[in-house]
């Protein structure tokens, strides 16, 4: 009986680690206005958003009161490693329509204005 449960236990330890999103782990961003981060990309409910976690710019790590704070928010998987929501800028404190697309250990992120005819955008690499 005690196997059968173990068995058990490790099939749904394993289905849960299956179902974990690709996106999801720990993402180094470009530099914006000197600045880059290191983004927690993590689920949200059904949806995934990324969390600034480190900062750094030119002198080295630094302590930037926008750790914590969500960047990426309510992304919505649309297939073939595509995803829509919204993104936030730090330097500008302004929110975008936003797109990601999944290649590998890259992510592309843009953010939008005028319903998506004028873009930003950002490729990150995966760090985790």
């Amino acid at each position: 009986m005690k196997r059968i449960s173990a068995m058990i236990a490790g099939l749904v330890m394993a289905a849960g680690a299956a179902a974990a999103d690709p996106v999801e782990g720990m993402w180094k961003t470009q530099p914006d206005d000197g600045s880059y981060a290191h983004v927690r990309m993590t689920p949200c409910g059904d949806k995934l958003c990324g969390v600034i976690q480190r900062t750094f710019d030119s002198n080295g790590e630094y302590d930037s009161p926008n750790k914590g704070k969500v960047l990426v928010i309510n992304m919505v998987p649309q297939g073939g490693g595509a995803y829509e929501g919204r993104v936030w800028r730090p330097s500008n404190d302004k929110v975008y329509l936003g797109k990601m697309q999944l290649a590998g250990n890259s992510l592309k992120l843009q953010g939008c204005v005028a319903g998506g005819l004028l873009c930003s955008s950002q490729t990150w690499s995966r760090l985790q």
